[in-house]
């Protein structure tokens, strides 16, 4: 049985999210819910909004870290709220306290969040997200899922395969 911090999986992506985004997080909610994972975000609306709901909705825990002083602003599907007071000097907190990283959509808030995972080797797989590209080369950090299941089940692996390493 893998340890609960291999358990956790953060959710990232746009405040203001396109009706297929939000479809796309609500979905990855539910299975990060059915696969026994803990759900991680910045705890605000949007995509982080529409994964909380969908993880509670099949009995999931959700851990919101939030921007201001105040846990009451998290999203009402937020279960543990934490307040840091360190606007989006928190991005940092969300992706380190992940095992692996699951973006949807999102604008350059979500980008830099997409960065400190890579530069901490935590995986990140995209859906409708961002794509990364060096000297006019294509780059494959961002690994790549066509489902919210296949980018669920991706994300666990990837958490599995650093556990044993």
């Amino acid at each position: 049985m893998p340890e609960t911090r291999d358990r956790i999986i953060a959710v990232i992506g746009s405040g203001q999210p396109s009706t297929k985004e939000t479809s796309l997080a609500t979905e990855v909610g539910r299975e990060l819910a059915r696969q026994g994972a803990i759900l991680i975000c910045g705890g605000l609306g949007g995509v982080m909004q529409a994964a909380c709901h969908g993880a509670c909705s099949e009995g999931g825990l959700t851990i919101g870290i939030l921007p201001g002083d105040n846990g009451s602003t998290a999203n009402p599907y937020v279960q543990i709220p934490i307040a840091t007071g360190m606007g989006h000097a928190r991005n940092v907190i969300i992706v380190k306290s992940a095992r692996a990283v699951i973006a949807i959509g999102g604008s350059y808030g979500t980008l830099s969040e997409i960065a400190h995972a890579l530069q901490n080797n935590i995986p990140v797989i995209g859906l409708n997200t961002w794509a990364l590209a060096k000297n006019g080369k294509a780059n494959d950090s961002i690994i790549t899922a066509q489902t919210p299941v296949e980018a669920v089940k991706q994300a666990l692996a990837l958490t599995q395969e650093q556990g044993t390493a």
